[in-house]
């Protein structure tokens, strides 16, 4: 049986990979859309999962951050969370002797 502990961070970890991903993807797909991205189903439904996130960077930026860097710099947050997470889990499994998986 796994740990509390593990469980959390794993839940957290794997939040946050969606959320990252669902950036890079609506990134990509607004890059392939152009000006037409806001009228693209497929961006208009990445920007559900996005825009959370996206407020809540915008939230803890300096006002001098443009808001057309907002994605990229909530993109950043995310690997630098997901990176502590990465390092977390290791830290429990490491602590409680259990035998994970890297990642």
């Amino acid at each position: 049986m796994q740990s509390p502990e593990l469980f959390v961070v794993s839940v957290l970890k794997a939040l946050v990979e969606v959320a990252a991903l669902a950036l890079l993807a609506q990134g990509l797909v607004g890059l392939l859309a152009g000006r037409a991205k806001e009228g693209n189903v497929v961006y208009r439904m990445l920007r559900v999962v996005t825009t959370p996130v996206c407020r809540v960077v915008r939230r803890v930026t300096p006002g001098f951050v443009a808001d057309r860097h907002i994605g990229l710099v909530a993109f950043l947050t995310l690997f630098w969370l997901w990176l502590a997470l990465v390092y977390a889990k290791a830290w429990v499994c490491n602590t409680q002797n259990l035998a994970c998986f890297a990642g």
